[in-house]
C-alpha cells in the first residue's frame, strides 16, 4: 500500500521527578540531604530513511509517546533519561504544522533528522536545595511535562523525471520497458492507483524516473484521482508529457497537450518552468501523417519543446526517448 500523507500526534517524554533523600549511615550522624535529580524524558525524532519508501507505517498508528525520564534517587543518584523515540520516513518528506500546514522542515537527504518534539527536563533533587539556614531541605522539584504537537507528514517523491499522462497513455507500460519497475497494466484507465518508481540506465548513467497516476480534464476541481499525486512531480528537473496519439484517443493530441498544461498550471505554475519532453506514444497505430500528429510536432516546433515519436508497448525508438531523456536531465 502507497501511503504519501498522514497525521501524527507526537509526545515527548516527561522528565524524571527529583528525590528528596538523606544520608542515613552508621557512625554518620545528621547526614545531609543526598538526592538526585530526575532524568530527562525521550525527544521524538523524524529520520530521513532510505528503506522507507512510503507513509503506510502511519496509516493505522498516530499517536507516538517517546520514554519518560527515570526519577532520582538517594546519594545523589541521577535517574536515567528517557530513550528519544525515532521514527523513520521516507526520503523527501515534508514535515508540516496542523491545521495550518506551514512547512517546518524538509527530510529531502538521507539520514536528516528533525528533533520535533523535545522531552522534559528532569526534576532537582533537594541536594541543590541546601543552604547555611536550611541543612536539611524537604524540596525537590517534579520532572517538567515533554512537548507535544500534532503534524503532517507529506510525501513527495524525489525523482529525476516525471511521466505525466491522461490516463491509458502508456505511461504504466513505458515505465516496464524503460526500467525494471513491474507496474499494474492494462487496457482501461486508472491502473496506477499510486505513483511508481523505476531506474533507468544509459550505459554507466542512470536516473529515476516517476509514473503519475493519470490525470483527466478538471482534476484541479477534484475531479478524478490524479491532481493528489502531483506533488510528486514537483521535486523532478524533468516532465515527460505523454501523449497518446492513436486513431482511437478521446483527444486530438494538441487537445491533451493543452489539457495537461492547464492542470500542471492550476496545481503549480512553477511546474511550466521545468524542462518538458513531450513523446507521442503508440505511433505503430498511426497510419501516414495524420493532420493530428503534424499539429503536435509543430507546436513543440513553436514552443521550442523537445520532441520524440514512440510506442513503448512496440519498442519503437525507447533509445531515441531514451537518449533525449538523459540530455535533459543532465542539462537541468
Amino acid at each position: 500500500m502507497f501511503v504519501d500523507r498522514a497525521e501524527l500526534s507526537l509526545t515527548a517524554g516527561r522528565g524524571g521527578n527529583g528525590s528528596a533523600s538523606f544520608r542515613r549511615e552508621k557512625f554518620v550522624p545528621r547526614g545531609g540531604p543526598d538526592g538526585g535529580d530526575g532524568g530527562n524524558g525521550g525527544n521524538v525524532v523524524l529520520v530521513a530513511d532510505p528503506r522507507s519508501a512510503s507513509l503506510v507505517d502511519y496509516k493505522f498508528q498516530r499517536k507516538f509517546v517517546a520514554q519518560n525520564g527515570q526519577g532520582g534517587s538517594g546519594k545523589k543518584c541521577t535517574g536515567r533519561t528517557g530513550e528519544d523515540l525515532r521514527l523513520p520516513v521516507p526520503v523527501g518528506t515534508l514535515v508540516k504544522t496542523f491545521p495550518d500546514e506551514r512547512v517546518i522542515a524538509d527530510l529531502d537527504r538521507e539520514g536528516m533528522e528533525l528533533i520535533i518534539v523535545r522531552g522534559g527536563r528532569g526534576g532537582r533533587g533537594n541536594f541543590h536545595f541546601r543552604s547555611s539556614v536550611n541543612r536539611a531541605p524537604k524540596r525537590c522539584e517534579k520532572g517538567e511535562t515533554g512537548e507535544t504537537t500534532t503534524v503532517v507528514l507529506e510525501l513527495k517523491l524525489i525523482a529525476a523525471a516525471g511521466l505525466v499522462g491522461l490516463p491509458n497513455a502508456g505511461k504504466s507500460t513505458l515505465i516496464s520497458k524503460i526500467s525494471g519497475a513491474k507496474p499494474k497494466i492494462a487496457d482501461y484507465p486508472f491502473t496506477t492507483l499510486s505513483p511508481n518508481l523505476g531506474v533507468v540506465y544509459e550505459g554507466t548513467h542512470s536516473l529515476v524516473v516517476a509514473d503519475i497516476p493519470g490525470l483527466i480534464e478538471g482534476a484541479h476541481l477534484g475531479l478524478g484521482m490524479g491532481l493528489e499525486f502531483l506533488r510528486h512531480v514537483e521535486r523532478t528537473r524533468v516532465l515527460v508529457i505523454l501523449i497518446d496519439v492513436s486513431p482511437w484517443a478521446e483527444h486530438t493530441p494538441v487537445e491533451t497537450f493543452h489539457i495537461l498544461e492547464s492542470e500542471l498550471a492550476h496545481h503549480k505554475t512553477e511546474l511550466l518552468a521545468k524542462r518538458w519532453l513531450v513523446a507521442a506514444n503508440k505511433i505503430d497505430l498511426v497510419s501516414g501523417r495524420p493532420a493530428g500528429l503534424a499539429a503536435l510536432k509543430g507546436l513543440c516546433t513553436r514552443r521550442h519543446l523537445p520532441y520524440v515519436e514512440m510506442s513503448a508497448a512496440a519498442g519503437t525508438n525507447l533509445d531515441g526517448f531514451r537518449r533525449r531523456l538523459f540530455a535533459l536531465a543532465d542539462e537541468s
